[in-house]
């Protein structure tokens, strides 16, 4: 009999040695985490004279969830400037305490989380593990049926009847009682409850026996996702499949593209958004209709962290106070913005670039907007552009215009989510916040960029007092003008944060010094 160490390693190891470094598609930045994680890969790097990425070898690094990780080599160390008295008793306190809530210590604590609730004793067993709640789970030669979804003839989405006793289930030793006992989070999106609630161990091996009416042999994850119009929504589920790559990455392909993502519904998926997908996979997406009627068996799948988990990421993440600049969210942004190849475009001057994002919605418009705008252009310090982020405009040029901006200005909505792909130096300024007051502030805390908002309710107008579709005044349900001396004066408060920034001074220092360069070697041409 094997133990169980071993044959975790005989299902997720395959021969290291037999890549040539092309999926290897990280951010410089990721990169000495990476090769530090899988000294084998950095090893074959040293020995191969083709490989690209030496100069990332042994930097003695590691992302932080790693159990032997200190904080002087890790990714990020909690950065929290605010008083820690009446949260915490003492400042490490709060620092710890910021870490797991929002940072690569939340993936430490799910690793450390992690239960056996299908053990295999032989290699070609079934094998299932899940952190506490079943939060996130993946497992091994798992076999799901989907025949019963024949007779279903209503859409499915956040459905938690998807499955029935039986249509899950693997061949392997099944604790039971740990599973019941962790499937206590029995909500659409807050975890694989729902799902695993009917896992059953299963007489023979699905695969072997030939049970299965298709085999799945890439990666799969299978994603219960949010709203997918609204990019705050549908970005949590992309936050949260990076994650669980971290928390998936027991082998040296952990953030490889090849692999399968099947979304559980039957709603073909469509949304402005879909180029973010780019980042996770080669592989056209799958939706519970590719295998309706069928008996599937996948040799390695992931069910991920969800975006409404109870006291989540992102979403539902408790943020103590004065804490901010998640490591996790960084890297993040750096991982998407690096996928989907958005650039960053080289400064020829030293002028700050704002942009205000114009709603072409029917609430919660600028009525002044363009005395504003006119405003800004008076300042010859400022480039300014105005956007309309909308469908008629491709999602990556969106981004490209996010990532090149210092001032990002809207109005409370789902578009201020790009504040995550804003360079570090930036500041974000939610113009009014529409009495909802922590959501944007929480995201660019997170993210690690300046919030500001307006200060001054006289100096604002409101059209109306807003009428909810369900009844009432909300703030969210009109229409505002704005003071543009108070603007202007807001505007100057965020690009003043930005000049003063190290990152932002160390940017333009090097642009001088390249300009300087070319300079020289011209003159030494002539």
């Amino acid at each position: 009999m094997f133990s169980y160490s071993l044959i975790v390693s005989l299902l997720f190891y395959k021969d290291v040695f037999s890549d040539n470094f092309s999926t290897i598609n990280l951010p410089d930045e990721h990169l000495p985490y990476y090769f530090a994680t899988f000294q084998k890969i950095a090893e074959k790097c040293e020995a191969d004279h083709e490989c690209p990425y030496k100069n990332f070898l042994y930097k003695n690094k590691c992302w932080g969830y790693e159990y032997d990780c200190t904080w002087d080599k890790q990714y990020s160390t909690p950065h929290c400037p605010g008083d820690h008295r009446g949260w915490v008793k003492t400042k490490f306190d709060q620092q710890s305490t910021f870490y797991t809530q929002a940072d690569f210590g939340y993936i430490k604590q799910q690793l450390r989380e992690m239960k056996i609730l299908c053990e295999p004793l032989f290699p070609h067993d079934s094998s299932l593990e899940c952190s506490e709640h079943l939060r996130f789970c993946r497992g091994r030669n798992i076999m799901i049926n989907f025949t019963s979804l024949l007779t279903r003839d209503e859409p499915l989405r956040y459905k938690m009847d998807v499955l029935k006793e039986g249509e899950i289930g693997g061949y392997c030793e099944f604790y039971k009682d740990r599973l019941d006992t962790e499937a206590d989070h029995i909500s659409a999106l807050q975890s694989w409850g729902p799902e695993l609630r009917y896992f059953t161990k299963l007489s023979r091996r699905p695969i072997d026996e030939g049970d299965c009416d298709i085999v799945i042999e890439k990666p799969t994850y299978i994603m219960k996702i949010d709203a997918t119009v609204n990019m705050y929504h549908h970005f949590c589920d992309f936050f949260n499949l990076y994650a669980s790559l971290h928390l998936n990455s027991t082998h040296w392909e952990a953030f490889s593209t090849d692999v399968h993502i099947l979304i559980w519904e039957t709603f073909t998926y469509y949304s402005a958004f879909d180029a973010a997908w780019e980042a996770f996979t080669d592989h056209p997406l799958w939706d519970l209709k590719t295998f309706r009627g069928e008996t599937v068996c996948f040799r390695n799948v992931v069910f991920p962290l969800l975006p409404r988990m109870i006291f989540g990421l992102y979403y539902n993440t408790p943020i103590i106070y004065g804490c901010e600049k998640s490591g996790l969210f960084d890297a993040f942004a750096g991982h998407i913005l690096h996928r989907l190849r958005i650039p960053f475009h080289r400064r020829t001057d030293r002028k700050i670039r704002v942009t205000l994002l114009s709603r072409d919605t029917k609430y919660r418009k600028v009525l002044n907007e363009d005395k504003l705008v006119e405003a800004l252009n008076e300042n010859e310090e400022y480039v300014v552009q105005r956007v309309v982020y909308n469908r008629n405009m491709d999602f990556k040029k969106q981004l490209e215009i996010t990532h090149n901006s210092d001032v990002f200005i809207g109005m409370h909505g789902a578009g201020l989510t790009h504040l995550l792909f804003l360079p570090k130096w930036a500041a974000v300024f939610e113009l009014y916040n529409c009495e909802d007051e922590n959501c944007y502030m929480d995201l660019a805390r997170l993210r690690g960029v300046k919030y500001i908002t307006w200060e001054n309710a006289s100096k604002l107008i409101q059209q109306d007092e807003g009428s909810h579709p369900e009844g009432g005044a909300h703030a969210k349900f009109t229409n505002y003008s704005f003071d543009v001396k108070e603007f202007l004066r807001l505007v100057h408060k965020a690009a003043t944060h930005v000049k003063h920034h190290q990152q932002f001074k160390e940017m333009l220092e090097n642009v001088q010094n390249e300009s300087q360069d070319n300079e020289s070697i011209k003159h030494d041409e002539l």
